[in-house]
């Protein structure tokens, strides 16, 4: 019985729920995008669209040209939580979800009971059906079943869409030899370079390198826990930590001028703040991004007193701000507080005056909570209350209480 865990992942799942939404894009290829302009790319991609070629990062008007009758829809990035929520909802009706990895990707542990092949099993069509009764025909998963998450993962991407995979003890190593070293979570561009430095050249030859091998490969430890991984082992992963909380937004073609683009990035700052001030964090730095049209980047960060203050944020923000090429106008902006600490870490200043900022920060979380989004805000950002939207990072869904447009 080493079947332990079960992974659910949404197939194409932004694309999905816009179909789920509005029946006339059933059938149809469907892009989503970030906003209107040819310049930007797909953020998701109907599965209709996937048969053209069009995937998430395909240029617009590339994929106008691959797929002519495509049809492009406006990221709204609400709904999707609050399709994600109805979808947890369903799983947890009929498996405990251990942990939510993404927008669209959720983990079980199967109980010692549900462990035999035909349970595990039968415990995924529970999951299909209870989808499709509770949150809607289009939102479609696949399944992967196996010893640890790691391969529960890596069976739910081997069948696409509407898969359900099972890996037993029996199918290791075997049955992965068909992958591409980069279907495997945890190899990317430039561990899969590493991995051709050291012989690793498919992921037949992954399984077959001893743990010294993988562990000279990886740099350390995580090499270890790639070879229990692989051989189903249950692996203890530290748990991870807010290391760096933060918002970054391509600008529509109005907004790309130096005047709107700090507007927009001075909004960002105040989000980033509000989440920070959620966690129960404070930030030691602050660090701005600014893409060009040419896809040149300038970037600049400063050390600071810890804090959760908005208003010493754009402050530090300004200081940064000067610092940038001046006469270039930016194609995108970001803002990222880094070196978080636990509020219960951090020694409380002596100074009235930051403790009363810090006070009217938290106080304007309140009210903005009591009576709505941008009840109160700082002015710096008012002709940009509209400008950088709730967005859906991969590993960050919004908490639509604090973090949602009105």
């Amino acid at each position: 019985m080493a079947l332990r865990s079960l992974v659910v992942d949404f197939n194409s799942y932004f694309a999905s729920v816009e179909q789920q939404v509005d029946p006339t894009l059933r059938g149809y290829p469907v892009g989503i995008v970030p906003m209107m302009a040819d310049t930007t790319c797909c953020i998701a991609a109907s599965y209709e669209a996937k048969k053209f070629g069009v995937k998430t990062g395909t240029r617009v008007g590339d994929a106008k040209k691959m797929c002519p009758g495509i049809r492009l829809i406006e990221a709204r990035h609400e709904i999707y939580v609050q399709y994600h929520h109805a979808l947890v909802a369903a799983v947890e009706s009929c498996i405990h979800v251990d942990d939510v990895w993404s927008i669209d990707e959720m983990v079980c542990t199967l109980p010692s009971n549900w462990r035999e092949p035909a349970k595990a099993r039968e415990i995924a069509q529970r999951i299909k059906e209870a989808i499709s009764r509770d949150a809607g025909k289009c939102l479609r998963c696949s399944i992967g079943i196996a010893p640890n998450p790691f391969l529960a993962k890596t069976a739910s991407d081997m069948q696409k869409p509407d898969g359900l995979v099972l890996l037993d003890l029996d199918d290791l190593p075997h049955k992965l030899h068909r992958l591409e070293l980069r279907d495997l979570c945890g190899v990317g561009e430039q561990m899969e370079a590493r991995l051709h430095r050291h012989g690793i050249h498919t992921v037949q030859q992954l399984c077959d390198a001893d743990i010294h091998k993988l562990r000279v490969a990886w740099g350390g430890v995580e090499g270890e826990r790639m070879y229990g991984k692989l051989r189903g082992h249950q692996v203890y992963e530290p748990p991870t930590r807010h290391a760096t909380v933060g918002h970054s937004h391509v600008l529509p073609p109005a907004e790309r001028n130096e005047e709107a683009a700090f507007g927009v990035i001075h909004r960002l700052t105040q989000k980033a703040a509000v989440r920070l001030r959620k966690m129960n964090c404070f930030a030691g730095a602050l660090h701005i991004s600014l893409k060009y049209p040419d896809q040149t980047r300038w970037a600049s960060d400063m050390r600071i007193t810890d804090s959760q203050d908005t208003l010493h944020f754009i402050r530090v923000l300004g200081e940064l701000w000067e610092r940038r090429p001046k006469g270039k106008n930016p194609l995108a902006v970001g803002v990222t507080l880094l070196n978080l600490r636990e509020a219960q870490l951090i020694t409380p200043s002596l100074f009235e005056r930051e403790q009363n900022h810090n006070k009217l920060s938290h106080l304007m979380d309140e009210i903005n909570q009591k009576y709505g989004k941008n009840s109160v805000f700082l002015g710096g950002s008012f002709e940009n209350l509209r400008s950088a939207p709730m967005r859906i990072a991969f590993t960050h869904i919004p908490d639509l209480e604090t973090e949602a447009d009105d």
